[in-house]
């Protein structure tokens, strides 16, 4: 074997391990969250017993029972639909999940794309999405799933700019794009002359990273923000049609997505990985369990919020992106330009 040839080899084995781990960590990441938060966090907060019955202790065989549900299934594809688009959608949404883990670190080493773009990156492709949930809402040839895609559509533009804008203050801060960098800075500086944890951007990014996580659950569209899918009107919207394991792409989507932006929320605001003073395999080795404690910890934000507020009015949705989060987030920006200079 030529020089060349092993090189390509070698590289082609490790694009695929990254490709297979990053895969794996979708389905992982999403039956995680459903099973922590969806099925015992809110049937402990909502009192709801069903879920804590099946399989015996704590009800562990109900996200089981669901997914064998969703696989035995039929997969019905409406007769007017797109027959083309209408199975394309789910699989975009997927793919737009999927980009999203590329340039999150879990650790020195332990990232499949250190991007010195890696912030602009994870946020184009996040808004991927709404592609798919319009290919959903038009293929499906349905008025009520067209009508939440299109609600979809608006909802998730008008919260692109708050999501975005968020995170300029951290960019500011650290000097760098790079989502790796970003660890660095916050791994090796220190608060108030204590270096005990580092200097976690949260501190100084507090707005940010509350306009960032309602963006995020915008994004998601989960309550309070579901008015894409809003059960009492759409009857679950855009994805209204779907059945089986397409259906379960979607909910995919969704969980997996929560559980990325989780991971770059933490990695933004809590220092990601890093613990002080630890670098090197060790880093790599303690790194995963670090993000995974910070991204359980804002995922608990994310749905505590899912289970306690009601639904938005739409005008009431679009008032809250356009008249309070982009004017608190260019003012966030503004403030951490001056301390900068200033400091």
């Amino acid at each position: 074997m030529t020089p060349l040839l092993a090189v390509d080899v070698a590289w082609g084995w490790i694009v695929a391990i990254k490709t297979l781990v990053v895969l794996s960590i979708i389905p992982a990441g999403a039956l995680i969250l459903g099973y922590v938060f969806l099925l015992k966090m809110m049937s402990h907060m909502q009192s709801r017993l069903g879920p804590m019955d099946p399989g015996g202790f704590h009800g562990w065989f109900q996200l089981i029972g669901d997914g064998i549900k969703f696989i035995q299934k039929e997969d019905i594809i409406p007769e007017q639909a797109d027959r083309r688009v209408f199975m394309a959608a789910p699989v975009v949404v997927l793919i737009s999940t999927f980009l999203l883990y590329i340039v999150v670190p879990a650790g020195p080493r332990l990232v499949v794309s250190d991007l010195q773009m890696g912030v602009f990156y994870a946020l184009a492709v996040s808004s991927l999405s709404v592609i798919g949930i319009l290919m959903a809402g038009w293929g499906s040839a349905n008025k009520y799933a067209l009508l939440g895609a299109l609600r979809a559509a608006a909802q998730l533009i008008a919260y692109e700019l708050p999501l975005v804008l968020a995170v300029v203050g951290v960019v500011i801060q650290a000097g760098s794009m790079s989502l790796q960098d970003i660890v660095h800075f916050q791994q090796d500086g220190s608060l108030f002359g204590w270096s005990g944890i580092g200097f976690p951007l949260i501190f100084t990014q507090i707005l940010g990273f509350l306009i960032f996580l309602i963006a995020a659950q915008a994004e998601l569209t989960q309550t309070p923000f579901d008015m894409p899918v809003a059960e009492s009107e759409l009857v679950a919207g855009y994805m209204v049609e779907y059945t089986g394991f397409r259906f379960l792409f979607f909910f995919m989507g969704e969980f997996g997505t929560a559980f990325a932006f989780a991971g770059i929320a933490a990695t933004l605001f809590l220092g990601g990985w890093s613990i002080p003073h630890v670098h090197g395999t060790m880093a790599d080795v303690l790194g995963p369990i670090v993000l995974f404690v910070k991204i359980m910890l804002v995922s608990f934000l994310i749905f505590w919020v899912r289970f306690t507020y009601p639904r938005f009015r739409e005008d009431q949705l679009q008032a809250l992106a356009w008249k309070y989060l982009i004017p608190l987030s260019l003012l966030n920006i503004l403030a951490t330009g001056i301390f900068k200079v200033v400091l």
